[in-house]
């Protein structure tokens, strides 16, 4: 497992961090939509960053992370394997303090690189199923 609990904890906690969620688009039906829902319901502000950059959930979209006009505190990844790596080296690039490779995303020497780099990281896993865990109750804003 790439990312121990006190990592996930960690990127999870409820500090009304901003996320940018690459690969997110207006398409309800993918998951990266449903995440970065869960996710601003959360108390994060997400950033979508795709090609088309387009406004998604209320917040305007870039076409990459260099883009982003500010900082950005979590990079989710819901991009194809073999383009992550890319994606984690401008998260690092960008100041990132932490990577999230989704659920099937894994690049185990971007995760080597994002180590490395000293930012936290968590690869092939996903923050709805996360914050569904028991022992994550008290980070979901239900609970709070």
């Amino acid at each position: 497992m790439y990312g121990n609990d006190e990592t996930v904890r960690s990127m999870l906690a409820p500090r009304g961090e901003t996320w940018a969620v690459v690969g997110l688009s207006g398409n309800r039906q993918r998951a990266a939509y449903g995440v970065a829902e869960l996710l601003q319901r959360q108390g994060k502000r997400i950033v979508p960053v795709h090609p088309k950059a387009e406004t998604v959930l209320g917040e305007q979209g870039y076409r990459s992370l260099a883009e982003v006009p500010f900082p950005v505190g979590v990079v989710d990844v819901f991009v194809n394997s073999a383009w992550a790596g890319a994606v984690a080296d401008e998260a690092v690039a960008a100041g990132a303090r932490a990577v999230w490779f989704q659920l099937g995303v894994v690049d185990e020497d971007a995760y080597r690189r994002v180590r490395e780099a000293g930012l936290e990281m968590v690869m092939d896993r996903c923050p709805a199923i996360e914050l569904r865990r028991p022992d994550f109750a008290d980070l979901r804003s239900d609970a709070r």
